[in-house]
């Protein structure tokens, strides 16, 4: 049976991450499974509320940043210390919804493509203010075009992919928003699927439009240098 550790990065989600929690705990993944908190070093009651948890949800393990690193440090750290051969990263703020989690686990397992590595949420209706789904589809629009990663929503932090691939990849600092394009780098193949959307109920997000469009556009000529200097080794054969 394949072992799930479901990777989830928070910074300041004080009052998100219980009922996140929560609803994990209800679904059926028909496998072993852990959930793995990463604070970011919060400032706010995350930790002590994700603590609270631990009674009702053994299953549960919490780690906590001695400073703050950013959501692709969190991922990392996750995925680090994950005991499971599957990773599933969802973002902390309660607006991806869990209930999607066993569909694109099932599309990785149960796909014939032996090269597949990733399947990539989707949020093809999001429920965000027009100004965020507007600039949202200009960056995946513009990535697109220079990275051809053939993913539509690489901002969507439900995904689901192997282990092996993520601590593969090279490390950088927003390098969770080019997942689908490092993989392929390696050589893995990646597909999308449409997950829901929901609205945020409590907190506010940790992006805004400009630094997210600045940073953005210096990530991608960096992950089209990464993609120009890689090469995909094959092995004949290892006596």
């Amino acid at each position: 049976m394949t072992k799930i550790s479901i990777v989830i990065p928070a910074y300041n989600e004080a009052d998100n991450i219980g009922t996140l929690i929560s609803e994990i705990k209800q679904l059926e993944l028909n496998s072993v499974y852990e959930i793995i908190i990463v604070d970011d070093a919060s400032s706010d009651d995350t930790y002590a509320n994700t603590l609270k948890m631990k009674t009702a949800a053994p299953e549960l393990r919490i780690i906590q940043h001695e400073s703050t690193y950013g959501q692709s440090a969190a991922v990392a750290t996750g995925v680090a210390h994950a005991n499971g051969e599957l990773i599933v990263t969802m973002d902390g703020d309660g607006q991806n919804n869990p209930a999607d989690i066993p569909r694109l686990v099932n599309a990785l397992l149960s796909s014939k493509n032996n090269n597949l590595r990733m399947v990539a949420g989707f949020r093809k209706k999001r429920d965000d203010p027009p100004w965020r789904i507007i600039s949202s589809k200009i960056a995946n629009s513009v990535r697109s075009f220079f990275l051809r990663d053939q993913t539509p929503d690489t901002g969507c932090g439900l995904k689901v992919f192997y282990r092996s691939a993520f601590i593969s990849l090279p490390f950088f600092d927003h390098m969770h928003r080019f997942l689908p394009a490092l993989t392929q780098m390696q050589g893995g193949d990646v597909i999308s699927v449409e997950v829901s959307h929901r609205a945020r109920i409590h907190g506010t997000s940790k992006y805004g439009t400009l630094n997210r469009l600045w940073v953005g556009i210096i990530d991608i000529f960096g992950v089209s240098w990464l993609r120009l200097r890689s090469k995909k080794v094959t092995i004949r054969r290892c006596d």
